[in-house]
């Protein structure tokens, strides 16, 4: 089985572009997954066929459906949601972990001995990515580029990654490493305290899409397919499941459009708002089903 599974991976390598295939790779290096980009691709195609088998026994196009959802849930969205919480528990951490430095360069010891220290201390998942870069700078690689490296793996985030590069180019010049690594935890404590500020002003917002994208409007159009076709059974060859066909495609449009929407007012990127659209997807169609089914005579 493992070998199939290994020709099915090396047959991946060879249909894939060789220069997505890195990309993705770094994609699930961000996230923390061990796996080469052709193998998890696989584990996350097999997962889709799965789920598909499954809800094709009693519906073809629901078994496609499946089978699509599940393979962008495994491929892209999990990833995705996992370097977003690795950035966020990082963010978190970044300032204490700047003034553990500084008060340990300050004590007289060398900003390589002070990053040997941090591993120590306990700061989550930045405590892994500092012991990566610590045991890059012992296999000889230099200081300057073991921390480059690890901005780029963390460059998804603007704070973690402008934060370095700062501290990368003190470094470089000499400057004093303590009182530039106080200033720049300062900055990045004030720059997560907006951005709290900002998700709490706009919370308000960020309901009514999710109320209005999520439950109201699918509860409100499953109903209507319910009324349309209890009106048209005099009606002979009148499309009841197109017209129902488009009012799932309406809901789930509109339930993409509002995620990224509230990825614009909470994060001000598009992107940001992919996770809100697949979670208003699955409660849009849940609702919508649901709704469409129910025997609305009682």
């Amino acid at each position: 089985m493992a070998k199939e599974a290994s020709k099915l991976a090396l047959v991946l390598n060879r249909i894939l572009p060789s220069k997505w295939l890195k990309r993705y790779e770094l994609f699930l290096y961000s996230a923390d997954i061990d796996f080469l980009a052709s193998e998890y691709l696989l584990i996350s195609i097999l997962a889709g066929v799965i789920a598909g088998a499954l809800v094709g026994i009693f519906s073809l196009s629901y078994g496609l459906v499946a089978f699509i959802a599940v393979l962008a849930g495994m491929a892209y969205l999990y990833p995705y949601w996992r370097i977003n919480k690795r950035i966020e528990d990082m963010e978190r951490r970044l300032p204490d972990a700047f003034f553990y430095l500084a008060s340990s360069l300050r004590a007289g010891i060398s900003f390589s001995e002070a990053l040997e220290e941090l591993t120590t201390a306990n700061f989550g998942a930045l405590t892994k990515e500092f012991k990566r870069t610590v045991a890059e700078i012992k296999k000889g690689r230099p200081t300057s580029e073991a921390l480059l490296a690890f901005a780029v793996r963390n460059r998804k985030s603007p704070v973690l990654y402008r934060s370095m590069m700062i501290i990368i180019e003190a470094l470089d010049r000499g400057a004093p490493m303590g009182d530039v690594l106080v200033s720049v935890g300062n900055d990045v404590r004030e720059i997560l305290r907006i951005k709290q500020e900002r998700k709490a002003s706009t919370g308000m917002q960020v309901m009514f899409f999710i109320i209005t994208s999520g439950i109201i409007g699918p509860l409100i159009l499953g109903i209507v397919t319910q009324v349309m076709a209890a009106m048209t059974t005099q009606v002979p060859n009148f499309p009841n499941g197109t017209v129902r066909s488009i009012l799932l495609g309406f809901v789930i449009l509109q339930a993409v459009a509002s995620g990224l929407g509230i990825g614009v007012i909470r994060e001000g990127k598009y992107s940001a708002g992919l996770k809100y659209s697949a979670l208003l997807v699955v409660a849009g169609f849940l609702v919508f089903q649901g709704a469409s089914a129910m025997n609305i005579s009682m």
